[in-house]
Parts: C-alpha cells; sequence; structure tokens
C-alpha cells in the first residue's frame, strides 16, 4: 500500500484527523477523562498524589495535557518531567530544570532543599502553587519512589505543598507497593485506570476527529467502525493509526467511505 498518498484532499480534510498532538481544545471528552478531571482537581485541593494508571497508547500523557490545561499560569507553576530509569539525582535535576535552578552539586540532600525552598517561594512570594507531574513513572526505579516521599516532608510543618501526578503502565501501582515506597503510596488519594473503547465510544471517537478536521459526514461504515475497534482493542493510539491507514486505502481505490477492508490493509502495516 502506498502510504503517502495523499488521502486529505480526496476527502475533503482541512488538517490531519488523526494526529498525536492533537490541540487540546479539540480532545474529546469522554467519561474515563472527565473522571480523571475530578479526581485530579480532589487530589489537588488535598496536596496529594494521583495516580493515572493504563496501558501503551491508552490516553494517558492527553489526559495529563487535558488536566494541565486547566491550570492558571498566575496560579500555579506545573512542573512537568518525563520519567527515566536514571537515579533520584537525575530525577531531581530534570525538577530543578523545570524550576529555572540551576543544579549545582550532586548532594541528594542540598538539590531537595533547594527544591523545597523554590517551591516555598512560589507559594510564600508569588502566590503560587506547585504542581508535579511524572509522566511514564512505572520507568522509575524503586529507589526513586522512596526518595520522592522526602520532597513531600516541609519540615516542621505538616501542610502539604506540593501535589503529585505519576502516571505510568499498570505495574506502577505494584511498584509502589514495594515496601519502601509505601510512605509515598500512603499520600496517594485517587487513582483512575484508563481502559479501552467500547465499540459506540469509538465510534463517536472516530466522528469527532472527522469533525474537528472538517469532514461532516460519517467516512467509516460500520464495519469499519467494528474492525477498527477490534483491531485496536479500544486503544485510542493504535486506532488512530488504523483510521489514518484506512483512509489512505480507501483514498487508493478511490472510494469515498472507508470499509473493513480497508482498515485490514492499513492493519498489515502496523503492529
Amino acid at each position: 500500500m502506498e502510504m503517502n498518498t495523499p488521502y486529505m484532499p480526496f476527502f475533503g480534510f482541512a488538517k490531519e484527523p488523526f494526529t498525536a498532538d492533537i490541540a487540546v481544545k479539540d480532545i474529546l471528552e469522554t467519561d474515563q477523562l472527565a473522571a480523571a478531571k475530578n479526581r485530579f482537581d480532589y487530589s489537588l485541593g488535598l496536596g496529594a498524589i494521583y495516580l493515572i494508571t493504563g496501558e501503551i497508547g491508552s490516553g494517558k500523557s492527553t489526559a495529563i495535557r487535558y488536566l494541565v490545561n486547566g491550570l492558571h499560569p498566575s496560579e500555579y507553576k506545573l512542573i512537568y518531567v518525563t520519567a527515566t530509569s536514571g537515579s533520584i539525582l537525575e530525577m531531581y535535576r530534570l525538577i530543578m530544570g523545570e524550576l529555572g535552578i540551576k543544579p549545582t552539586g550532586t548532594s541528594r540532600a542540598v538539590m531537595t532543599d533547594r527544591i523545597k525552598r523554590e517551591i516555598l517561594e512560589l507559594i510564600h512570594g508569588k502566590k503560587q502553587s506547585a504542581v508535579l507531574v511524572i509522566d511514564e513513572a512505572s520507568l522509575l526505579r524503586l529507589e526513586v519512589f522512596v526518595e520522592l516521599h522526602t520532597l513531600c516532608q516541609f519540615e516542621m510543618d505538616s501542610k502539604p505543598y506540593l501535589p503529585i501526578v505519576l502516571a505510568g503502565q499498570t505495574h506502577l501501582i505494584d511498584n509502589l507497593r514495594y515496601p519502601g515506597c509505601l510512605p509515598l503510596a500512603s499520600r496517594v488519594v485517587a487513582k483512575s485506570h484508563f481502559i479501552g473503547a467500547k465499540k459506540e465510544q469509538m465510534q463517536t471517537y472516530l466522528r469527532h476527529h472527522l469533525t474537528i478536521a472538517g469532514i461532516d459526514r460519517m467516512l467509516f461504515e460500520d464495519d469499519a467502525i467494528t474492525a477498527i475497534h477490534q483491531g485496536s482493542g479500544g486503544i485510542f493510539r493504535k486506532a488512530n493509526h488504523l483510521a489514518r491507514g484506512a483512509l489512505v486505502a480507501a483514498a487508493i481505490s478511490h472510494d469515498k467511505t472507508v470499509n473493513a477492508e480497508h482498515v485490514r490493509l492499513a492493519a498489515s502495516e502496523i503492529f
């Protein structure tokens, strides 16, 4: 299949309908996202930890973008980092970079102190609340979870100053059950687990993405929707690949709608 076939002009799209970098305003608010927003706001108000889990491509990173978009920059300082399998020092450097702090030395105690002082300055000096978001948190070493707890502790003050969002694959929860991680886990007050969409939700999702790309008619036949749903397991990232590939296949054959055979051809090109 010739993947470079210009399917967008063939169907009349104004823009790419199934892009990974969708604008936040165009994200479809599913029931899962609405529930996540509720839990995020709750944990934020308590200065506690909120967990987001799900398989690869289930929408965790999109959910984070959707959630933090509601944080007004005059009221909140977002500290967003993508986790690695590195040491706690590497994590601290990432956090310090987001805070605009030049990392100095390699002492955990010094780096922790600098981060805490900056957070307190944000709160008391700039009247901003800090929010730490760690994406791909399931990659973190267990000792990093153990050490992260110290960032939540402010000496002589039991007030929670640093709400945290941890997002990662399902085994993130298992990691937090490790005995040394229990102090951090004890601060978790809400959890969301993203699962695959049902067929009806997939149909709504596909229609929504056609609409935001300038198409006011349903291009996917019912058997194509079923094929995309089954082939993706309800996972939106894979559904995007299948839908895009199926549109290409339909354009190649000059078909004005997408059927299951087009989806089958698309599926042969991806994992």
